[in-house]
């Protein structure tokens, strides 16, 4: 089963040019926890950044990671915890396509291919519920 922590490691090994910025939140997580501060991964945020950078990554055309993080993700609505799940679908998915909607030059539909059939269902959930069509966010089949 993969647990919270294991959830970057594994977008990592798919998509490491993310590796700089991962360092960057890293040593500033670390740098927080020398202040005093909680630690705790704030998983959400990472998926944001993540997000961020899969939107810039179409924009250059690097479809092979983007295929490899979308497996990952797909590993994560089938073989995570129930947090990691939530956050594939709450935290990666939702964020890609929020970040890709408020560009000016990347649909969000760019990502529909790279999805398994998993990760599909809670895309179409998504788009439902932000649609108004639905009052809570689950998986849809496609029609």
């Amino acid at each position: 089963m993969i647990e919270r922590d294991d959830v970057m490691p594994l977008l990592l090994a798919a998509c490491p040019s993310f590796q700089e910025t991962w360092r960057e939140i890293e040593a500033k997580h670390s740098l927080e926890d020398d202040e005093g501060e909680e630690n705790r991964r704030l998983h959400y945020s990472d998926a944001g950044r993540f997000a961020h950078h899969l939107v810039e990554l179409h924009r250059k055309g690097a479809t092979a990671e983007i295929a490899a993080a979308m497996q990952v993700i797909e590993r994560l609505h089938l073989e995570g915890e129930h947090y990691v799940q939530e956050l594939a679908t709450i935290g990666y998915l939702e964020d890609i396509q929020n970040v890709a909607r408020n560009s000016d030059d990347v649909d969000p539909a760019v990502f529909v291919p790279y999805l398994g059939p998993e990760s599909r269902r809670w895309w179409n959930g998504l788009n439902a519920f932000w649609h108004g069509g639905e009052t809570s966010v689950h998986p849809i089949d496609d029609d």
